[in-house]
């Protein structure tokens, strides 16, 4: 009985930096990271196993955006997010950096390729590669 407690208690942990963390992509090391720096380490297969149950009880989204990158975690907050479960993606090809946008110009975009081509786009997949306002040099 302790042990599953011990479970429930990580889950909630987990869930919790989640939430704290909901305006960012978070991968797995990321979480095993923020746990280890914390003194409560959780293991690898743990982090995966807890996460991938988030995806499948809808509370967290999982991107994965090419073959190099590791996925990507968010926690969905449905009441702040209303119907905007839609969303895009742009990778800095610099940094590495990934920006999750709704966009209703990109919307215009997906409703175009579907209207005139007869094509459906995923935005979860749907990637836009190019330079951060970081990373993107000044030409001042």
């Amino acid at each position: 009985m302790a042990k599953s407690t011990y479970k429930t208690k990580q889950k909630e942990e987990l869930l919790t930096y989640m939430k704290d963390t909901a305006n960012g992509h978070i991968t797995a090391a990321d979480v095993c990271e923020y746990f280890r720096q914390r003194g409560t380490p959780m293991g690898t297969a743990t982090v995966y196993r807890q996460l991938e149950r988030m995806v499948e009880e809808g509370v967290v989204q999982k991107y994965v955006v090419d073959e190099k990158s590791p996925a990507c975690f968010q926690y969905v907050d449905r009441d702040a997010c209303g119907d905007k479960e839609v969303c895009f993606h742009c990778k800095c090809e610099k940094c590495g950096k990934l920006i999750h946008m709704h966009c209703d110009e990109l919307m215009s975009i997906s409703s175009h390729l579907y209207e005139e081509h007869g094509f459906v786009l995923d935005p979860k997949r749907t990637v836009f590669y190019g330079l951060c306002d970081q990373c993107r040099p000044t030409t001042r």
